[in-house]
């Protein structure tokens, strides 16, 4: 019988670390979860704080390992590209892949955060422990010390790996005992959540695209919801003329809405209320090194490398990070002082290519989508995805649809653009030869 001196302490039952203990359970270590939180599955979701999930394919092949994609799909709804809602006129599709058939899937963050800890909480060896709040861990021991409503509570673990998000209390302790560096670089933006509920029993908007409406310095999107309401997501500058801070009152809110948003108002007959009463989030990257200290402390996910949103791979990113350790515990035969080391190693350049991603998807959905020049490069790159089959593919199916690695990604991208600057500068010479052969002919 395993000891708590045994257990892998994971600290933070959020999507990566549920998943973590399933992968932990699976290769026989007795794990414990600890959560600060209540049990979610017998509470209520925070006001204003669900942001859906894109679920794509670096998140399902990590819920294939563990026997759980087919459930977690039955409440998810494919998104099979954007549209993209203008202020004046009709919203236009912009498939997410040449084929048009490829999908990221809407899915609730507490829905799959509840499926994973049930997986998990059914597995031989894990224990969980909610109300748990760390405030203090000795790195050297592994000794940890958590708030809980009985009073302070110590325990102690052979390893402790931090899941607990971008404001992780692990991280904070190793920051405390100057073991590791931290940067937060936090946007001038904020998110807040509005909702669009069904209309005479149906989806108000088409279920099957990511709602998009760019309005070039902020922008808001909708994901759709298996009880065909949506939820909205506001991405607004934290200050200034058109911020959130520059709207209070009702009818200013009604009125930004209706200058900018005009064909969200007839739907979303709550809008006011939520506006005013769902808290505004902030947005930001986190960087730290090192990722672990002496094999026995170590960080995933947000914990080790928060990122904006906007290219909906926070969570695939994570569960990659847990598939990746799953790995170089198999490589270095559980030796913990060599596989979390590896981790970190092949993880941060990936962790980095996705962050830097994932702000310029900022720019591009917020200034870019609704743009004809944008519309015309996206008609382009499919006609030569299907011109070079295999060859030429777009960085968002590399993202999306593959297991790639992000920072490989972000190479074959740019030598597919050198080459395509080559072919460019190759065509308008050939073109430029032929103009000036033609003028020569004509004055001859």
């Amino acid at each position: 019988m395993s000891t708590e001196r045994d257990e892998i302490a994971v600290v933070g039952a959020g999507l990566a670390g549920c998943l973590l203990a399933c992968f932990l359970a699976r290769r026989g270590y007795p794990v414990a979860l600890y959560e600060r939180r209540p049990d979610p599955r017998t509470g209520t979701a925070e006001r204003g704080r669900s942001i859906n999930l894109a679920l794509s394919e670096r998140g399902l092949d990590a819920l294939r390992r563990i026997g759980l994609a087919e459930q977690v799909m039955v409440d998810a709804l494919p998104m099979r590209g954007r549209m993209v809602h203008p202020v004046v006129g009709e919203p236009g599709f912009q498939p997410y892949s040449v084929s048009g058939d490829r999908a990221i899937n809407s899915i609730s963050r507490g829905a799959l955060n509840n499926a994973l800890l049930e997986a998990a909480a059914k597995l031989p060896g894990v224990r969980i422990a909610f109300d748990h709040r760390l405030v203090g861990l000795d790195p050297a021991t592994g000794e940890m010390t958590f708030d809980t409503p009985q009073g302070p509570v110590t325990a102690g673990a052979r390893v402790v790996l931090g899941t607990d998000g971008a404001g992780s209390a692990v991280r904070g302790q190793l920051l405390e005992h100057g073991l590791l560096t931290e940067s937060v670089d936090f946007l001038d933006y904020g998110y807040k959540e509005l909702t669009i509920p069904p209309l005479g029993g149906d989806f108000a908007l088409d279920p099957g695209a990511l709602h998009i409406w760019p309005r070039g310095t902020s922008m808001m999107i909708a994901l759709p919801n298996p009880d065909r309401s949506f939820t909205c997501t506001l991405f607004w500058p934290t200050h200034g003329t058109a911020s959130f801070a520059s709207l209070g009152s009702k009818a200013a809110i009604e009125r930004h809405f209706a200058q900018h948003y005009p064909d969200l108002l007839p739907l979303a007959p709550n809008l006011v209320d939520d506006y005013q009463h769902n808290p505004v989030g902030v947005l930001g990257t986190v960087r730290c090194d090192p990722w672990q200290v002496d094999g026995r402390v170590g960080l995933l996910g947000d914990a080790a490398h928060a990122i904006v949103p906007f290219y909906g791979q926070g969570a695939n990113c994570a569960f990659e990070d847990v598939v990746e350790l799953d790995r170089c515990l198999s490589e270095c035969a559980d030796d913990w002082s060599a596989a979390l080391p590896l981790f970190q190693h092949r993880r941060q350049e990936n962790a980095e290519a996705i962050a830097r991603m994932a702000l310029a998807n900022f720019v591009e959905m917020r200034d870019k989508v609704a743009s004809p020049v944008f519309q015309t490069r996206k008609r382009v790159e499919h006609a030569l995805e299907r011109a070079l089959p295999g060859r030429y593919v777009s960085q968002y199916e590399l993202v999306s649809f593959s297991t790639i690695p992000y920072a490989e990604v972000r190479r074959r991208v740019r030598r597919q653009y050198q080459v395509l600057g080559a072919v460019a500068a190759g065509a308008a010479a050939v073109l430029a030869g032929a103009v000036l052969a033609l003028g020569r002919g004509r004055r001859g």
